[in-house]
């Protein structure tokens, strides 16, 4: 019935491994752990079930966006408030 109504989301083919497929993928997407994915597909060790995480670029990009952070300050540091210090730096690269 929802194959009638949605024919190009739902293929010909279906099997239960695309559905398992399908439901690894969206726990991962809700950054679900990956041990709770291992037991919940049955699989024997986690680098069974990471073969999921390595398919999928989203996950791979969050990943990164979370782990990285802004290393440009916001505000100009105060060290470059002080004149005489910008112009001693300044001074030493026309020395060379």
């Amino acid at each position: 019935m929802v194959r009638e109504k949605f024919p190009d989301i739902i293929p010909l083919k279906l099997s239960p491994h695309c559905l398992r497929h399908s439901k690894a993928v969206h726990l991962l997407q809700s950054e679900t752990n990956l041990v709770y994915i291992r037991d919940l597909l049955g699989h024997s060790s986690v680098k069974v079930t990471e073969v999921y995480a390595r398919a999928n670029e989203d996950i791979k990009r969050k990943a990164l966006e979370k782990a990285s952070k802004d290393v440009s300050p916001k505000k100009k540091p105060v060290w470059q408030n002080d004149n005489n210090l910008m112009a001693w730096l300044q001074s030493l690269c026309k020395a060379e």
